[in-house]
């Protein structure tokens, strides 16, 4: 009878084995990853609002400077590294913080996107228009503030620190880059 039953205990635990567990070259292949570079569609703009012709260092007014504590005189350049837009940089003796506007006429905003830019974004807007806040990876003392407003032209907006004794995190410039963005978006649209 003990047998009988070691026997029956055993059939039934043979229907229970598990079968053999599937090997990694018998399974399917992840689905491929997905790209980073996937088109973003930008919110559609107000109405164009060329960049040619425009003296960046008129963008902002007086009273616009100094609300944004850029009380420096304001001093014109030109940015190679943007296919020599011209450009202003205005310094704050109150912050030590320092802003530049650069009027780029040589592509869009949407180079930004690109993997080849590398650099981290979020996609907002100011006024409506597309405003790309970008900060660039091991670079913490700079930010900036790219605004799509013409086909082909975007204005950039850089807010960085300036040389202060304690550096001010990068949240906070990218906040005065925004500051600044919205002001001179502001202003180009009444002037344009």
């Amino acid at each position: 009878m003990r047998i009988t039953a070691l026997l029956i205990v055993a059939v039934a635990l043979a229907g229970c084995t598990a079968e053999p567990a599937t090997s990694a070259l018998d399974s399917p292949p992840p689905p491929p990853p997905t790209s980073s570079s996937a088109p973003i569609d930008f919110p559609q703009r107000p109405r164009a609002v060329p960049l040619d012709n425009v003296d960046p260092c008129a963008v902002l007014t007086k009273e616009q400077r100094m609300a944004l504590s850029l009380d420096n005189p304001p001093s014109a350049y030109v940015e190679t590294s943007f296919g020599g837009a011209k450009a202003c940089t205005i310094r704050s003796t109150t912050s030590g913080n320092v802003a530049r506007l650069a009027l780029v006429l040589a592509s869009g905003a949407d180079v930004w996107l690109s993997d080849n830019a590398q650099v981290e974004y979020t996609v907002g807007a100011i006024e409506g228009f597309a405003a790309i806040t970008v900060r660039t990876p091991d670079l913490d003392d700079v930010c900036n503030v790219e605004i799509d407003v013409a086909d082909g032209q975007f204005l950039d907006v850089m807010f960085r620190d300036g040389g202060n004794s304690t550096a001010p995190q990068q949240d906070h410039l990218c906040l005065g880059a925004q500051r600044v963005a919205e002001a001179a978006m502001a202003s180009l649209l009444q002037k344009r």
